[in-house]
């Protein structure tokens, strides 16, 4: 039993160390493949905007529906669709023929009365008539002038004109039907001045004036942008939605017209220079701070994360505006990859 054993032992190292002749070379690990992978940028020093976006529309008022004031039956239409008119044109007549009789009637009246009021005078003056007469005769006159005045007023609004200079944009009414106040006659539009208009929410109100620059563009038209100021800020906030309007008007128009859809992006913040980095780049702590990591290399040449605490301004297009007294212009931030590391970690860039 001894003399197995002892064979045993010898024969180990043996097998040992042909095995270890026969296994694979050991991979030493490459440690700098081990760091973490970031992307990194540049803080710039650059002008900064923040822009509203909002849908808004077009709005002109000279957009109206005329229709006749007094009922009667149209006899003339006399403009078709897309014709131009001039304002004071007529543009539609309504059978008056009964108060132009009344005229007539009235007339008659008043010529009497104004015989009777001539006669009354010379009787005053020679002391015969009485002062009872004489202002008897001197009321009826003007009671029949101011019925006269009010039919031929009345006879007037049998003829429709147009009260500004436009287009007929549809014709309602036809020659025999009847004209009521209720039921319009045409719709005349003159689209040379419109304005642009919008709804904000009432937390920009203090950041929208007069004069605020805008960029409109047109959905159907992708190519089409106009650049205009404000030139309106509404001073009532609704009640429903807490929001107010603005305004821009547009003079010498030619392509928009009224209830177009327009996409509004409204200059609430420009600062001509001031710290900017990419937003991706901002994380926030368990308390709610924004910080950012910036790259830096320590005495071994290293490039090291450290963490700054920043307050974010306002953010858009993917930039964000910063305020730090840590960082300035030419530093690198480190933009991908700063969600899986710590502060003082030791990172690669490629």
């Amino acid at each position: 039993m001894k003399r197995k054993l002892i064979g045993i032992l010898a024969i180990l190292p043996l097998s040992l160390t042909i095995a270890s002749c026969g296994a694979e070379p050991e991979v030493k690990e490459n440690k700098a493949d081990a760091l973490p992978l970031v992307k990194i940028s540049k803080i710039e020093n650059k002008r900064f905007t923040h822009e509203i976006r909002v849908q808004g529309s077009v709005e002109t008022d000279k957009d109206v529906l005329l229709g006749a004031e007094m009922g009667g039956l149209i006899t003339a239409v006399n403009v078709k669709e897309g014709q131009k008119v001039s304002a004071g044109q007529v543009i539609a007549i309504v059978d008056a023929s009964i108060l132009s009789s009344n005229v007539e009637e009235i007339k008659t009246q008043l010529e009497y009365a104004e015989y009777m009021y001539s006669k009354q005078l010379e009787l005053n003056k020679r002391g015969v008539g009485s002062e009872f007469d004489l202002e008897t005769a001197k009321n009826q006159v003007s009671s029949l002038k101011a019925s006269m005045n009010s039919l031929n007023t009345q006879r007037g609004k049998a003829l429709i004109k147009a009260p500004f200079s436009g287009v007929i944009d549809a014709v309602y009414a036809k020659v025999g039907q009847m004209a009521s106040p209720q039921a319009p006659i045409v719709r005349l539009v003159n689209n040379s001045n419109v304005d642009i208009v919008a709804t904000l929410s009432e937390k920009h109100l203090p950041n929208v004036k007069v004069g605020t620059d805008i960029s409109v563009r047109l959905p159907n038209y992708s190519d089409t942008v106009f650049n205009l100021k404000i030139t309106n800020v509404g001073n009532y906030i609704e009640e429903t939605n807490r929001t107010f309007r603005i305004m821009s008007s547009i003079k010498n128009n030619t392509l928009l017209l009224p209830n177009m859809l327009t996409e509004i992006s409204v200059t609430d913040l420009e600062v001509e220079n001031g710290l900017v980095i990419p937003s991706i780049s901002i994380s926030k702590d368990q308390n709610n701070n924004d910080y950012i990591y910036i790259a830096k290399k320590n005495s071994k040449g290293e490039l090291v994360a450290v963490k700054v605490n920043i307050e974010v301004v306002d953010k858009f297009n993917g930039e964000a505006l910063i305020v730090s007294d840590k960082l300035k212009a030419g530093q690198e931030v480190i933009v991908e990859g700063a969600r899986g590391i710590a502060e003082n970690d030791v990172v690669r860039t490629k």
